[in-house]
Formats: C-alpha cells, structure tokens, sequence
C-alpha cells in the first residue's frame, strides 16, 4: 500500500505545504534528509488562521492540545511531500521535536506530543517509528499552543 493510500484509508487530507510566517525555509533537504521548521496548527493548512490558540492546560485542554499536535503532524507531511515530491521517498521520520505553549504547572508534554507521534506511526507504520522531546516554552509565535519540527531520511 502506498503513502497516499495509506492517507486516504485514514481519512487524513494532506492540505498545500504552509508557507513560513518569516524569513526561512520551510524545508531544507541535506544529502537523504530533510528538515522542517516548526509547524504550527494552520486551520485547513492554510496560513492566516490557526485551528487554536493559547496555552495547554489554561486555555485548551488535552484533547485540544492533542489535536494540535496532529495538525502540525500533518502539516509537516504536507513539508515532506513538497520536499520528495513522493510521500513513498520517506525512508524513516527520524526525529520528531515539539514546542508546547503550557501554563504553569503542566507535565503532560508528552500525551500531547503523541497527537503527531500518532500521525507518523498510522501513516507510515515502522517508518514512522522515531525519537522525540517535547518541551514546554512560555511563550510561541502567534500564540500557537504547539510547534512540530520533524527530521526525515528520504530516498533520492
């Protein structure tokens, strides 16, 4: 079964790959990887509107900040395409970083984190199967509650 059968088997629509918010890449491919920047929680994928906004354990719940991290799982699969042109390129989702707008007190990074690592894991079975870290910041760009980083071994 291919990547994008995978997808639709999971009923999980991969939107444009997000543009960057600033002066960066969203995306750089070094030799077989590829590195994302941070993704954020687009509504639909597009730029201009998040799905949430704010802190994780104040203003958004679990199950939000699960679905956040999900959205930015996808928006990096949607980097990954871009990237290979071919989801079925990715060899291994490698590393998986997050940063979590928390309030004070938090110390469930890491189930919010399994939003995205959730993602990776259905879509690309033992592929997907990564290192991460999840960390709790005070403060995010735009006041997303969540940001994805994803490194990636693909096939050239």
């Amino acid at each position: 079964m291919t990547i994008e059968q995978k997808l639709e088997q999971l009923n999980i629509e991969i939107p444009e790959a997000p543009k960057g918010v600033g002066n960066y890449a969203s995306w750089v491919n070094s030799n077989n990887m590829v590195y994302t920047s941070g993704q954020l929680p687009w509504k639909n994928g597009v730029y201009g509107k998040l799905a949430y906004e704010g802190r994780i354990g104040s203003d958004l719940n679990m199950k939000e900040g699960y679905d956040c991290a999900r959205i930015c799982a996808i928006n990096a699969i949607a980097q990954l395409k871009e990237a290979t042109k071919n989801l079925d390129k990715v060899k291994k989702i490698i590393r998986i970083d997050c940063h979590i707008q928390a309030a004070d007190g938090f110390k469930d990074h890491s189930d919010i984190l399994n939003g995205a690592s959730d993602v990776f894991n259905q879509v690309f079975g033992e592929r997907g199967f990564h290192t991460r870290s999840a960390l709790g910041i005070y403060q995010t760009p735009l006041d997303a509650p969540v940001l994805v980083y994803v490194v990636a071994e693909i096939e050239h």
